[in-house]
């Protein structure tokens, strides 16, 4: 597990319905950030269908990973993908190969921690350098206690629904933060849902060092500044 030093906001490309998309997203991000977080939605485990789940996708992504073909602006961008699908095994694998040095997927879909072990030895073969788990805000914490210490992160929703931007902040999380903060010390937690200016100190001051931002910085009339003034605050 890795101790985070230092605070990083990640702006969220949030489920792109095509590569068109993507890589539009990707290229304002480049523009002022290091990293960007891919959201992929298969439209079963959260109720948006993004990329590569929409017809004809998943083979573009496989010849992709054949050709070792990165996402886009790759050479200037830190990908990771946030995985809301119900079978993360074999996306997150595509996704590694192709360019995602981070892979999170979802503690609730898997069957039991070995599972968690298996798909986290694929996607690290196939090139991830950091694995972990998200975990949705209703679910208890102690689900993630037999596969935590595979992980190089857990990430903590802050809102109860998943899969479009604007979601309202749920503040319950604080309390589950300390709380994984307090039991794992050396754990990096991330933040994602709901993350801005008026919330962020808080999500610091009870552990978490990495937040995935969406509507914050995206929905506002200057991404980058709004990019800025949530890495300052």
């Amino acid at each position: 597990m890795n101790r985070m030093t230092e605070i990083e906001i990640i702006p969220t490309n949030t489920c792109p319905p095509n590569f068109s998309e993507l890589s539009r997203s990707s290229e304002a991000f480049a523009k002022f950030a290091s990293q960007v977080q891919l959201d992929i939605d298969d439209g079963v485990f959260a109720p948006v269908i993004s990329w590569p789940y929409q017809n004809g996708q998943w083979a573009e992504l496989e010849e992709m990973a054949t050709r070792a073909q990165p996402l886009p602006f790759s050479d200037i961008l830190k990908y990771e993908t946030h995985l809301m699908v119900e079978d993360p095994f074999h996306v997150g694998e595509l996704l590694a190969r192709v360019g995602c040095s981070r892979v999170i997927a979802h503690i609730e879909t898997f069957d039991n921690a070995e599972s968690v072990k298996d798909a986290f030895l694929a996607w690290k073969s196939a090139g991830a350098k950091e694995v972990g788990l998200a975990i949705l805000i209703d679910t208890p914490l102690s689900s993630l206690d037999e596969s935590i210490k595979l992980s190089d992160v857990v990430q903590i929703m802050s809102i109860a629904k998943l899969g479009s931007q604007g979601a309202k902040y749920d503040e319950r999380a604080i309390a589950r933060i300390t709380e994984l903060h307090t039991k794992h010390p050396e754990l990096t937690i991330a933040v994602d849902g709901g993350v801005s200016e008026s919330n962020i100190a808080d999500l610091v001051r009870a552990g978490a060092r990495r937040f995935g931002v969406g509507s914050a910085i995206s929905r506002s009339n200057d991404p980058a500044s709004a990019y800025a003034r949530i890495k300052s605050t």
